[in-house]
């Protein structure tokens, strides 16, 4: 009976937390974006001291209803991010170099006269470049250690068998990641994002302690969460482990490399589900072996930042929140 009831509570707070509002975001140059279910907002700290803001609803295609079916929205909700993420990015770039040569009245005065087109040239441009960031991801994580797997198999036994071989390719990927991550840490710049990284775990983490949204409270939480980005791409590269030895090792070589595009989106489906189960019961004895790896892997992803930075995350959900109430209160 107690058993029961325990489940019974359990299911009663899943159900609470997918009404509440999820609230999410990433670290860009000098500034946060944060998103909301009806809007997005990246604040910027400009060389000068000031916060600069830009925000706006998120358009009906990403909030679709093919973005909330399980397994399909994985893909859906990564591919968004990219999108949001590379925008957010251009505009904190934007800002330095605005403050950097003092032009930003030449800036607008040069804006393409027709608003449309100028417009549906940057999300040419965008698509663009997500297309190319996630072609150099996949060419990186996945084809390449599906090469030198390939290679290793005709000088040792083990790597030839279906396990063997996926467990070696999968080795080689996890290990590409890590380095990746360690390699960029050691960039002063790249350590200030992730500073930000930090600022923006900490602001999420106030949100849903249902706290205001104040420095003095947001310098009291951690800098790791469950549902950050990094634990995701974690997953990921666990997870297409177990999905790949669905191919035999024994199967062309083009047909293993072509696996590796067919099965991106259940791969970004399972792990999505997995991290978004896992952030739901942190504390459950099931979850913790899961959750520990990422949230390990982010203390080289995140730093505590400063009040400063605090600041700069705080005012991005401000802004997505109050831009986007009217549209969750509808919801």
């Amino acid at each position: 009976m107690c058993r029961t009831t325990t489940l019974l509570q359990r299911f009663s707070r899943l159900l609470l937390m997918e009404k509440s509002v999820l609230v999410g975001g990433q670290a860009v140059i000098e500034g946060v974006l944060m998103r909301t279910p009806a809007a997005w907002a990246v604040a910027v700290r400009t060389p000068s001291g000031d916060i600069r803001v830009k925000r706006d609803l998120l358009p009906e295609t990403a909030k679709g209803k093919f973005g909330n079916l399980p397994l399909i929205r994985g893909s859906v909700i990564l591919f968004k991010a990219l999108m949001l993420g590379i925008r957010a990015l251009n505009f904190s770039a934007e800002v330095a170099i605005e403050e950097e040569e003092g032009d930003d009245g030449d800036a607008r005065k040069a804006e393409a006269p027709d608003g449309r087109k100028r417009s549906r040239s940057t999300d040419l441009m965008l698509a663009l470049t997500v297309i190319a960031s996630l072609g150099l991801g996949i060419l990186l994580f996945f084809y390449l250690p599906l090469i030198l797997t390939e290679w290793i198999g005709r000088y040792w036994a083990f790597a030839k068998h279906t396990l063997g071989f996926n467990l070696v390719d999968g080795a080689i990927r996890v290990v590409f990641f890590l380095a990746y991550i360690v390699l960029i840490s050691l960039m002063k710049d790249i350590r200030r994002v992730f500073a930000y990284h930090g600022a923006e775990h900490k602001v999420v983490h106030t949100w849903e302690a249902k706290q205001d949204l104040a420095v003095e409270y947001a310098r009291t939480h951690s800098t790791l969460h469950p549902r950050c980005g990094t634990s995701f791409l974690l997953f990921v590269m666990v997870v297409s482990i177990l999905v790949f030895s669905l191919i035999p090792s024994t199967f062309p070589f083009w047909v293993k490399a072509l696996s590796r595009l067919v099965f991106l989106p259940l791969i970004a489906g399972i792990s999505y589900e997995t991290i978004r189960l896992t952030a739901r019961f942190p504390t459950a004895w099931w979850s913790r072996p899961l959750l520990l790896p990422g949230l390990g892997l982010q203390r080289l992803t995140t730093r505590v930042p400063d009040d400063g930075m605090l600041e700069v995350a705080i005012r991005a959900l401000k802004d997505a929140r109050e831009l986007g109430e009217p549209s969750e209160k509808a919801a």
